[in-house]
């Protein structure tokens, strides 16, 4: 197997725990989708530092289906489909463990979260992360109370992505989880309860998987570190990528 030089950048998110959906910065704006509010607790976990961009995409998928054309722009036109190959593919490339198999890779994908290599992180996960992890400051977007300040969303994107990392990071080194793109995570979307969690994994098959942070078209409520939108797992849009996560 030929050497892999394009390793995505990964960040070690120390696990911990954390009030998940509408606490109390969020509360002006939540909607029904984030309450209760309920105490999660995860693992250990690396995440991508940047959503993937065209030029990784690229280099392992061989064609792209961006609208937005530009090696450093976030992947768009990602489908949760195409995330979960693109994991795989990428897994093999750098001789880790695939994390996902099955046969049919609209419902019937399963996640081993034993394996090594890369996925896309779990709601829990991305909001964890999204809050700055064990270092939140219990802001409303990730990394600020001002959107502006680290977001590319609806008033100031020129209606278009933007190069990954041009904005302020957020308390873990990590850019865009508010804005770009929509990020895909693992879980198929379901209600919450109040009850406390462990590194959970979402809800049974549904017909929808949780995408996760906003986009360059989203409003600013869109964009907080709470909010969830959903899309079936074979949608394709211009707002929607994803960002990368392994096990530590």
């Amino acid at each position: 197997m030929e050497p892999f030089n394009n390793s995505p950048e990964m960040v070690l998110v120390k696990g911990g725990s954390f009030k998940m959906g509408c606490t109390s910065e969020q509360a002006d704006g939540c909607e029904a989708n984030e309450k209760p509010e309920h105490k999660v607790t995860v693992d250990d976990f690396y995440i991508g530092k940047y959503e993937v961009t065209q030029e990784l995409w690229e280099s392992i998928m061989g064609s792209n289906r961006s609208d937005f054309k530009g090696a450093k722009l976030p992947a768009d036109n990602v489908t949760w489909i195409d995330a979960v190959e693109f994991c795989n593919k990428l897994s093999e490339k750098e001789g880790l463990q695939k994390v996902y198999g099955g046969t049919d890779f609209y419902l019937n994908v399963t996640c081993d979260f034993t394996a090594n290599g890369y996925r896309l992180p779990t709601e829990a996960e991305w909001e964890y992360a999204a809050r700055g992890g064990s270092q939140a400051k219990g802001l409303k977007f990730s990394g600020s109370k001002t959107l502006d300040e680290v977001g590319w969303n609806r008033d100031n994107s020129d209606e278009k992505t933007h190069e990954v990392g041009k904005k302020k990071p957020n308390e873990l080194g990590l850019y865009d989880m508010s804005g770009n793109v929509h990020e895909w995570c693992w879980d198929w979307f379901g209600d919450y309860s109040a009850d406390d969690r462990t590194n959970p994994t979402g809800a049974s098959a549904d017909r929808f998987h949780v995408l996760r942070g906003g986009s360059w078209m989203s409003y600013a409520r869109q964009c907080r570190v709470s909010y969830r939108d959903r899309e079936k797992p074979d949608d394709r849009s211009r707002t929607v990528g994803f960002r990368l996560a392994r096990n530590k």
